[in-house]
């Protein structure tokens, strides 16, 4: 009888281990679960959700007209022409205007005389093989010597909302002076692009319903030169902009 009793209290005991493991496998599946379903995959969408077809291109600098690397992107937007031209126009910024005979003589005029030129021209660069689809700036001071300012290029291609992606290149003009590269007339920038980049978004956050991704790591070097010859340094990050019209 109690050989009975003793493999009954065994048999029993060996049945509530064997459940203990089956509730904690079945808890570890459900930890697992809320994991995945609410941790890791609504990251994933985020990022999927921003991550334009045109990246894939892998463009990371913008060129000057002879080919040498210039500005590196830092900022990027997704939406059309409208939205870019709004969100920056209602924060002060402004397009630039081309570059003729007539800008080019009031640049030069302008900064010799101290006279402000808020809308000022800004030099070609080239992305996908053109130059610059539209630019804008934000004077600093008292003449176009000084000032904020960013490039957009617009892709070819467009996500499945039929938006294009606008990679831009955003640098604070510090002084004007010779490129060390090509001795041609030129600005120089402030080497800390991230400092412009951190402002340009600061300022398109101001527009309603802008939000903001980062990619990290976008660039690969950390530091380098402008077609210019000036330094420039980075922590390789790129904010991806779009209008949330919900």
């Amino acid at each position: 009888m109690a050989i009975y009793r003793y493999r009954e209290h065994c048999f029993s005991m060996k049945s509530i281990h064997i459940k203990r493991i089956i509730l904690g496998f079945l808890l570890g599946i459900l930890s697992v679960y809320l994991l995945v379903s609410y941790g890791a995959m609504p990251v994933f969408w985020r990022m999927f959700e921003h991550r334009h077809p045109a990246f894939e291109q892998q463009v990371k600098h913008a060129f000057t007209k002879v080919g040498i690397p210039g500005d590196p992107i830092n900022v990027a937007f997704i939406g059309s022409e409208e939205d870019l031209h709004k969100a920056l126009i209602s924060v002060a910024w402004y397009p630039a205007d081309p570059i003729t005979l007539r800008s080019s003589a009031r640049i030069v005029a302008d900064s010799v005389f101290h006279r402000p030129y808020d809308d000022a021209p800004v030099s070609d660069l080239f992305v996908w093989g053109k130059k610059q689809d539209v630019a804008f700036e934000q004077p600093a001071g008292g003449d176009p010597r000084k000032r904020h300012h960013v490039r957009f290029w617009r892709s070819e291609q467009k996500d499945d909302q039929g938006r294009p992606l606008w990679l831009g290149a955003a640098t604070f003009d510090t002084k004007a002076g010779l490129s060390h590269l090509t001795g041609q007339v030129t600005h120089h920038i402030d080497a800390d692009i991230d400092k412009e980049r951190d402002k340009l978004v600061a300022d398109f956050q101001k527009y309603s319903g802008v939000k903001v991704d980062w990619t990290d790591p976008f660039q690969d070097a950390k530091t380098g030169k402008n077609g210019g010859g000036d330094h420039y340094f980075t922590d390789g990050r790129l904010p991806v902009l779009s209008i949330d019209k919900q």
